[in-house]
């Protein structure tokens, strides 16, 4: 059998995150609602940069946040992502491989430039996410190699990746190489947008070829179609084998079989949301590859994303695995 030599390998959307702190008005005036996320193509993107307040930017991209607190955890990480050969694309490479992630997808050449999501925080602490997708969304089934696969414990896919027929066939060539090679393979559900968009291709995806299932309360009744949660997770329980499921300051709810753990939520300030969920996944499969029980892994996964959402931006400030006593 392959070695393992990955804790978790994601694939997902490679795209530089731009963030900024600003306020209501300024989301008026560029007639965006609070919390959502836009689309927007190159020339938009182009004028809310150059209109944005200072930001900070990094790697990032839902799964590749994931990837960078799992690291930050201590977790052995891989990355599959596709950016552009320019200069974007040199900032995500360096700074993914800079916090302790092996990436070595080959570059779009000739094509759309690097992806980038334009985040404005208001005081409340919600984001607004405008994103241009690029160079990102050219990922197809080529750029997954099944040796690398079948390296990693777990192969953990983006939602928000699974929009492009490429993509889709992507996941199912990873989730295919996944469990040949005796391995798990995990999801985010993302976004309810996403959900709603693909709703039967997330049950099919979900039901035949996912282990472990993230989501929040919006993506899982997405997901189901269901009016509440205690419905929808009762059928996730019967759809996957494992699911941890968000609330936000409610806390979560892994299921397993017949096994249900609450998990409460870590008490902290909320300054910035994003990438909450992200870290959520990261700290729940670091505990998970390292044979920790559900309730140690909903433990990490919740100071992981309490420590994520007490500052801007999606990665982690504070030293994860000193939070986490590990």
């Amino acid at each position: 059998m392959t070695e393992i030599l990955y804790d978790i390998l994601g694939i997902g959307n490679a795209i530089v995150d731009v963030v900024a702190a600003t306020d209501d008005p300024f989301l008026s005036r560029h007639d965006m609602h609070k919390g959502s996320m836009t689309l927007i193509d190159a020339a938009q993107a182009d004028l809310l940069y150059a209109a944005m307040p200072p930001a900070k930017e990094s790697s990032g991209g839902s799964a590749a946040n994931t990837c960078a607190v799992a690291a930050g955890l201590g977790s052995r990480v891989a990355y599959i992502g596709k950016v552009a050969d320019d200069q974007l694309g040199t900032v995500f490479r360096h700074d993914i491989t800079a916090v302790g992630v092996n990436f070595h997808t080959p570059p779009l050449v000739g094509g759309a430039p690097t992806a980038r999501c334009l985040i404005l925080v208001t005081p409340d602490g919600q984001r607004t996410m405008n994103t241009f997708l690029g160079a990102c969304v050219s990922l197809d089934a080529s750029d997954v190699q099944p040796a690398l696969v079948a390296q990693a414990a777990v192969t953990y896919l983006e939602g928000y990746l699974f929009d492009p027929p490429a993509a889709q066939a992507a996941f199912y060539k990873a989730a295919d190489a996944a469990h040949a090679a005796g391995r798990q393979v995990a999801l985010s559900l993302s976004d309810a947008f996403c959900v709603n968009r693909h709703r039967d291709a997330f049950r099919k995806l979900v039901h035949g070829h996912v282990d472990v299932l993230f989501a929040n309360e919006a993506e899982i009744t997405a997901l189901y179609e269901t009016n509440t949660f205690d419905e929808a997770a009762e059928l996730a329980r019967k759809d996957v084998a494992l699911a941890a499921l968000t609330r936000s300051e409610a806390g979560s709810l892994v299921l397993r079989g017949g096994e249900t753990v609450p998990v409460p939520a870590q008490p902290t300030k909320v300054v910035d949301t994003t990438g909450a969920g992200d870290a959520y996944a990261a700290g729940f499969l670091a505990g998970l590859t390292q044979g920790k029980s559900l309730a140690e892994c909903g433990r990490i996964a919740s100071v992981a994303a309490a420590e994520i959402i007490s500052h801007y931006g999606a990665r982690p400030e504070a030293d994860l695995r000193a939070l986490v006593g590990g």
